[in-house]
């Protein structure tokens, strides 16, 4: 889902990883679930993406 949200915004992970404060890494270790980000960093990409933190979190189903 985030390597899709990525896309559909137009950015690449570098791009997304410089406006996060985060490594390029970090943001590849987000996207395999290798690790999950800290609940600002979350926030903070949900913001950039523009995704709906109940969508991405399933609170809605």
């Amino acid at each position: 889902m985030l390597a899709e949200a990525i896309k559909n915004c137009g950015l690449t992970q570098t791009e997304l990883a410089s406006q996060l404060g985060v490594s390029q890494q970090t943001i590849s270790s987000y996207i395999h679930k290798n690790k999950l980000p800290a609940l600002e960093t979350f926030a903070n990409i949900c913001s950039v993406l523009d995704l709906d933190a109940n969508d991405v979190l399933c609170v809605n189903e």
